[in-house]
């Protein structure tokens, strides 16, 4: 097994993998060393301890390192790609040993699902944690204002914009941010523009580097708070359109973004993630996966809960096994499809030749978007890889102690270099949330502590004004009841106790709003008082009226009766004084027993006609129900 591409399983954990492990270890540390005298003296036996041999093949390389003696020294170092699994057989601890390689599985309280169904819930758990933070996207704003400040302070007049992952929303944490600069030169200012960035300390002088001699010359550089990797190309139109595409495709295929991320993060541990180390861009693994759903058999446009763990493994089978590399090539145009590579070399120029993974440029005709990638078989081999070791964990002879550990995890795991990086991120740039306090006013029907605080101050202001509202008080100090009075001596007899009652209470009203010092306190207006029930009096309150300020003179009162109480009631004949004396008192006992809260009095309600009802029921009582003689007939 190429420790480039895998590494070792739980299920092959036992003596034997301890054993063809140092066998691997001796042959590579004898293929590397080249000299002749050391293959000489090669012994016909493997030693038990090889911590001797170790520290004497360091003592011959200077003491390089020797975890991963097939590291190619061509491709970038390992400290640049935080990401990079090279030497997990070797070395685990050091790469995964703090958190275990697979965070993404502390974001489920349950556990997994077994089989394909546990494999699709992962990916999403995975597509959730590796997806861009606010304080990552925070810090790749911040360095994108800081060099466009660079180029807009030497080039006024150029135009700088973003392409690119990060334009798209499909970045991994590692990820480097791509810009174009738009403007009018002779010649491409790669070394002019390096030097700006050096002096106004964007980047160190080691971390900076110009690539004139590639077919599209940029300008790498690595930021120097953040550490993160800035491409910045000049005059590439092409740039903006293909993240724009990408954009729709996004909104049209639902599950590219969450298929998309677990396969660059695929590549990136193994250094595939980049053309120049012999792997494939991400433009091109893009649109290989836009091509699978395009030509997938069901109707990926739909927006369903489709299983991400089938649509991985086919991915993996489709371009690890069946593609043919040699003689198709593919067209993502229209609805997509495969296309021989002789018809694509009639629109191609200047004598190119479809390479190994042929794509066509959906954007520019004839332009073949793989043609860099000479390491393409590399990623054919390492999707192969993908999808055997999927295809065995799912199987029925897999051992059941398999189904703990994760189904991901088996080909894709995240340092703890990456982890920590982004907690740096998290701590750095953190997003601070103001919190602004919000005063929820509720309705005063629907607040039962109002309601409950504001009943009592309601009762004392309707006694106020029922004592106040129930008398006119004249210039010359003579007041008379809110009846009108026509006359009638038997009436004003019975009213008597009520108006000596109710000049008692005005009085008190008078004295206490003489004494009272607090300001007058605003009613809402609009809001009905009914505290009697259904069949009694419901009264509203004035609008805007203020209740410590009142005056008494010209003071209505505003009544409104119920339904059931307009029905005039049936005169009865009046009694003698005496009588009335003694039916007012028994009704102000009555309603004393009853301990209903004060009633505005209206002037054109007859109160003496209740009382002499209930004067006549007790003299009913009183006598047997026989009729005196002198009272009057009914």
């Amino acid at each position: 097994m190429d420790p480039t591409i895998g590494w070792y399983q739980p299920e092959q954990e036992g003596p034997a993998k301890v054993l063809w492990s140092r066998i691997w270890d001796d042959a590579s540390k004898r293929l590397n060393n080249l000299n002749l005298n050391n293959i000489m003296e090669s012994r016909d036996f493997i030693p038990l301890d090889l911590r001797d041999d170790v520290n004497v093949h360091q003592q011959q390389l200077g003491g390089g390192r020797t975890n991963n003696h097939l590291y190619s020294r061509t491709r970038r170092k390992g400290n640049e790609n935080r990401a990079a699994t090279i030497g997990m057989n070797s070395n685990p601890r050091e790469l995964i040993g703090n958190y275990g390689g697979c965070p993404w599985r502390a974001l489920r309280q349950d556990q997994y699902s077994r089989g394909v169904l546990g494999l699709h819930e992962e990916v999403k758990d995975f597509y959730t944690y590796m997806s861009p933070t606010k304080e990552e996207q925070k810090m790749r704003e911040t360095v994108v204002e800081q060099i466009k400040k660079v180029i807009l302070g030497l080039y006024p007049k150029a135009n700088v914009e973003v392409f690119g992952s990060f334009r798209t929303g499909l970045y991994l944490p590692t990820s480097d941010i791509d810009l174009v600069v738009m403007g009018d030169w002779d010649e491409l200012p790669l070394h002019e523009l390096k030097d700006a960035l050096i002096k106004s300390n964007v980047s160190d002088e080691c971390d900076i580097k110009v690539l004139d001699k590639a077919s599209v010359p940029i300008v790498k550089l690595t930021e120097k708070k953040s550490e993160v990797k800035v491409d910045i190309s000049f005059n590439m139109q092409n740039g903006v359109r293909s993240a724009n595409l990408i954009t729709d495709f996004k909104e049209k295929f639902p599950v590219l973004a969450p298929l998309v991320m677990v396969l660059k993060h695929f590549l990136l541990e193994r250094d595939l993630n980049e053309v120049f180390t012999g792997g494939i861009s991400s433009y091109s693994l893009i649109l290989l996966t836009i091509s699978f759903l395009q030509l997938h058999e069901r109707d990926m446009t739909i927006e369903r809960d489709y299983n991400l763990g089938v649509l991985l493994i086919e991915f993996f089978e489709l371009y690890g096994r069946r593609f043919n590399y040699l003689k198709t090539g593919i067209r993502i145009k229209g609805e997509g499809c495969y296309i021989s590579k002789e018809e694509i070399q009639r629109d191609m120029v200047d004598g190119y030749r479809p390479s190994m993974l042929c794509i066509e440029d959906p954007l520019t005709p004839g332009n073949d978007i793989g043609r860099s990638s000479y390491g393409a078989l590399k990623v054919k081999q390492a999707f192969e890889f993908a999808y055997t070791t999927l295809l065995l964990a799912l199987s029925k002879t897999c051992p059941e102690f398999v189904s703990q550990h994760s189904l991901l995890g088996r080909i894709v795991r995240i340092t703890d270099d990456v982890i920590e990086y982004r907690q740096q991120i998290k701590a750095r740039y953190a997003v601070k949330i103001q919190t602004v306090p919000v005063v929820i006013e509720l309705k005063h029907e629907l607040n039962p502590l109002y309601r409950h605080q504001n009943q009592l101050k309601r009762v004392s202001q309707d006694s106020e004004e029922s004592s106040s509202g129930s008398l006119y008080c004249t210039s010359e100090g003579s007041s008379a009841t809110g009846s009108a009075a026509s006359g009638d001596s038997d009436s004003e007899t019975n009213n008597m106790s009520s108006k000596n009652g109710l000049k008692q209470n005005f009085a008190s009203t008078m004295n206490s709003k003489r004494t009272n010092t607090t300001p007058p306190q605003r009613r809402p207006h609009g809001m009905a008082i009914n505290r009697c029930g259904g069949n009694r009096p419901q009264f509203r309150m004035r609008e805007e009226k203020e209740v410590g300020c009142v005056e008494v003179k010209n003071l209505q009162p505003l009544v409104t009766l119920c339904p059931k109480e307009n029905k005039p009631e049936k005169k009865q004949p009046m009694s003698q004084s005496s009588s009335s004396s003694s039916a007012n008192s028994s009704g102000s006992e009555q309603r004393q027993k009853n301990q209903y809260p004060p009633i505005t009095r209206n002037p054109s309600f007859n109160h003496g006609n209740i009382r002499n009802n209930n004067f006549k029921s007790k003299r009913k009582k009183h006598n047997n129900g026989q009729r005196r003689s002198d009272s009057p007939p009914p």
